[in-house]
């Protein structure tokens, strides 16, 4: 295993090629790229439709430069989004001790690395830190002693850990299944500490109805009572929710504040939690703020184009899950 003077960045990629460009092109502007390796994963077509896409965007890879090293993995099948993540950082925690994951739809800011970087060796020695997170939710009680705060609940847009966190039996559909039969309270214990929508997303996870590995590495934070790492002040912003996001065409209630300092100091604390950070986190995965959200969006025309295209797409995913379960039976 290598001992990595800037940790490698893994990146995902599928059949996005404006998205990718733009994610690789703000990678580059990060001051610490031309010292990081950059290996990226390009999943196979699902579709015959996008072929030309993929072909596209492994042409465009072809011509990337910028980084310190560049490895391309291109699959001759179709992994998804879960499969591809577990293998493709499995391989590379393999090679390195530790790891930068990020998808094709997530812009850095130029400091992104330096943060990843620092918290990665500040945190390192510390096992109850499971994972770093590049993104932040917006978050009123800012705390006095650094630049971080920390929550059980990981995140997924631009994140990163360590080999000796990370373990391909995490995400294991039957153990995890396992594991809740045995324990009644796992699934509500974990609702209530990580947020109202993890129940759901675990289990549609497990019956094969979403292809989120996400909510399996959220659940083993929680059963080890890990924490993730989060920058005060967000380091990544998300420009998947559009009509081709694979997996991001609903609205984005996610606020986060971006950072816009670039300062490449930073001060970190003690692993701990505090309460009321707590609460501000989790109110963002609650009926309430969604519908709240939803409600202010109505007073301007871009936003009711949005909430137009939400439900547009609400509708299809559900009459796709109501033709799945019933096939073409009338009432």
């Amino acid at each position: 295993m290598t001992m990595t003077t800037f940790a490698p960045i893994c990146l995902f990629t599928y059949n996005r090629l404006d998205e990718t460009k733009m994610t690789i092109e703000a990678l580059k502007q990060n001051y610490l790229a031309s010292e990081s390796p950059l290996y990226v994963f390009s999943d196979g077509w699902k579709k015959e439709e996008d072929k030309a896409k993929i072909l596209q965007i492994r042409d465009y890879l072809a011509t990337v430069d910028g980084f310190k090293n560049m490895h391309i993995i291109n699959s001759d099948k179709n992994n998804g989004l879960a499969e591809s993540i577990i293998k493709g950082v499995s391989d590379v925690l393999k090679k390195h001790d530790r790891v930068i994951v990020l998808e094709d739809d997530l812009l850095t800011t130029p400091n992104f690395l330096d943060f990843m970087n620092q918290a990665l060796a500040y945190y390192e020695g510390q096992s109850i830190v499971q994972s770093i997170s590049g993104y932040s939710l917006a978050i009123k009680s800012k705390p006095k002693d650094g630049d971080v705060y920390l929550h059980r609940r990981a995140y997924s847009w631009g994140w990163a850990t360590w080999a000796n966190r990370w373990d391909i039996r995490i995400f294991d559909k039957a153990k995890i299944r396992e594991e809740i039969e045995n324990d009644p309270e796992l699934l509500s214990g974990f609702k209530k500490t990580c947020g109202n929508d993890m129940d759901g997303m675990l289990l549609d996870s497990l019956n094969g109805k979403n292809d989120s590995w996400y909510v399996r590495w959220s659940l083993d934070h929680y059963k080890h009572e890990r924490l993730s790492v989060y920058p005060v002040y967000s380091k990544v912003s998300n420009i998947g929710f559009s009509d081709e996001g694979t997996h991001c065409k609903a609205v984005n209630v996610f606020v986060g504040e971006l950072d816009t300092s670039h300062s490449r100091q930073f001060t970190f604390s003690p692993p701990h939690q505090t309460p009321q950070i707590n609460r501000e986190v989790l109110t963002y995965f609650t009926y309430p703020y969604k519908l709240k959200f939803r409600l202010k969006m109505i007073k301007t025309a871009s936003g009711r184009k949005e909430l137009y295209k939400d439900i547009r797409y609400k509708i299809q995913k559900y009459s796709a899950l109501a033709k799945e379960k019933f096939g073409n039976k009338t009432a």
